[in-house]
């Protein structure tokens, strides 16, 4: 498993909330690959390069020891720690680290990355410190998820398009992707995840005649799932009046009297599967 561009915005966000929320000058951190290491992909506040693309084993130093233990780890002084082993004295040493702590990226039971926060001076690193710390990391579990569920539907819908899955899967793939995409900050990643909405109906074959804004087609999808307001609400996490006004202005663009009559028309017009 490698870092793509879409995983490093994830990781420098959650390396900047660490720094912000602990005090701590530098963070760093990165996400597994194959064979049980993890490789150092991204820094801040470093004065060099040393750590940039560093492979480290699990196991090995502190972040391999995080990895293995899956649990936050914490030296106080690095290159006399004997809690750790010293492969990676080295480059620890160019960047001048002294106390550090790593905390581990877990995603369904599995490491996925290390993220952490170091001190050029000897301190004890602890208490809401390494709370802080944590409280980044699920950030970061919680987006990689999404970005796991993101892809995978992506994939399925992309796969789908093609072999002609029965209708029923293929709406309810189209109302998952809708309701999965506002959730995507990264706009690349939102983009290609529509675009995959986009297979699964008329819209891919040309510009439908009726114009709707992204989210009246998202409610649009959730009532053809058979949401109520509130179950679409939660979905797309918006209010239930907020639902109600963007239903109002797709019924009225459609010229629909009901709700199924707007699923119907939204469905002629090519925007629902």
């Amino acid at each position: 498993m490698t870092t793509d561009a879409s995983d490093a915005v994830e990781i420098r966000n959650a390396l900047l909330r660490l720094r912000r929320g602990t005090g701590l000058p530098i963070a760093f951190g990165g996400l597994m690959e194959a064979g049980q290491r993890m490789r150092i992909s991204e820094l801040s506040g470093t004065a060099t390069h040393a750590l940039r693309s560093l492979v480290v084993t699990s196991g090995t130093g502190l972040g391999g020891k995080t990895v293995a233990l899956s649990r936050p780890c914490v030296v106080t002084d690095y290159s006399a720690s004997r809690q750790i082993s010293h492969e990676y004295d080295a480059p620890v040493a160019v960047e001048g680290l002294r106390s550090v702590l790593a905390v581990p990226v877990v995603v369904r039971y599995r490491v996925r990355g290390v993220l952490y926060g170091a001190l050029r001076t000897s301190l004890p690193l602890g208490g809401r410190m390494l709370d802080v710390a944590m409280e980044a990391a699920r950030d970061l579990e919680r987006a990689l998820v999404v970005r796991d569920e993101a892809r995978t539907l992506a994939a399925e819908a992309a796969a789908g398009a093609g072999v002609g899955p029965g209708w029923e899967q293929v709406r309810e793939a189209h109302t998952a992707l809708r309701a999965l995409a506002p959730r995507i900050a990264d706009p690349e990643l939102r983009a290609e995840l529509l675009g995959a909405c986009a297979l699964l109906t008329a819209e891919s074959a040309g510009s439908p005649r009726v114009r709707l804004a992204p989210r009246e087609v998202d409610v649009l999808a959730c009532v053809a799932a058979g949401a109520t307001n509130a179950v679409a609400a939660e979905r797309l996490g918006v209010t239930p009046e907020t639902v109600k006004g963007y239903l109002r202005s797709a019924m009225r663009k459609l010229r629909a009297r009901t709700r199924g009559e707007a699923v119907v028309a939204a469905r002629r017009a090519g925007w629902l599967p």
